[in-house]
């Protein structure tokens, strides 16, 4: 698949969580739409969304109640869509999403594949382990692994697969990858402090990623935090690319 493809398959799954049409995500105005129960696409909770708003780097489209609506008219009006994820314009709006006892969340910063699998030449310094979805029960509830899989079994977004990064017995590191949405894994990656700064995290990303693009004919996905460089930085040299950006709105404690 070239980035051609995997831009359209973007679109179209940001497309059902939106509310709007693929061909939005590549219009020069900002575009806003009535927030929906999402039923297709990923379904991180069965709440609708208050206030969701996402860029691909050109315009921006939100998806928000309608209670918002008029404050988010004047709030777009002459902004780049990227713009508005600036803290200058995220101001107002966490100020009026508190009227509403809302805040924001953290923005996510989405990447996807570059090309095709990767060479990576085999370690000599550690052993892999493959983990299936049934292997990895007894890994949940480990504070170990925050990143990799999730908190614990989740039937609507399944950790579906893990590599495992082995001295001797001595567990170093785990990648693991959750099924977000059909044909869609977003992974995520942990490696124990003592073994970190050593490439193991972009080694094990990179090995997942292959083993999704070749054996599971899937999208691999990767999200990070603006200031986690580190990840950014295991992101890119795992041929990953930034491609998204997304910001909601949540209830505090929620």
């Amino acid at each position: 698949m070239h980035q051609k493809h995997y831009f359209t398959a973007l679109t179209a799954m940001l497309a059902q969580e939106y509310c709007c049409t693929p061909e939005d995500f590549q219009k020069s105005e900002n575009i806003l739409t009535p927030t929906v129960l999402v039923t297709k696409g990923r379904i991180y909770n069965q709440k609708r969304h208050f206030f969701h708003m996402a860029t691909t780097g050109g315009n921006a489209v939100i998806s928000a109640s309608p209670k918002l609506h008029p404050f988010l008219h004047q709030w777009v009006q002459c902004q780049p869509g990227h713009a508005l994820f600036q803290i200058p314009n995220l101001i107002p709006l966490e100020q009026e999403l508190q009227k509403h006892g809302y805040h924001l969340t953290e923005t996510y910063h989405m990447f996807l594949p570059t090309s095709q699998a990767l060479d990576i030449p085999p370690r000599q310094d550690c052993s892999v382990v493959w983990l299936t979805q049934e292997e990895l029960l007894p890994f949940y509830g480990s504070p170990s692994f925050p990143n990799a899989i999730c908190p614990e079994c989740t039937p609507n977004r399944p950790d579906v697969l893990a590599v495992c990064a082995y001295h001797g017995t001595q567990l170093m590191g785990m990648a693991g990858c959750s099924e977000d949405m059909a044909g869609w894994l977003q992974i995520g990656i942990d490696v124990l402090p003592e073994y970190r700064s050593k490439g193991l995290g972009t080694y094990l990303v990179t090995l997942l990623r292959n083993r999704i693009l070749q054996d599971l004919h899937a999208i691999p996905f990767y999200g990070t935090s603006i200031a986690n460089y580190h990840s950014w930085n295991i992101a890119i040299r795992s041929g990953f690319r930034p491609a998204w950006l997304e910001i909601c709105a949540e209830r505090p404690n929620s």
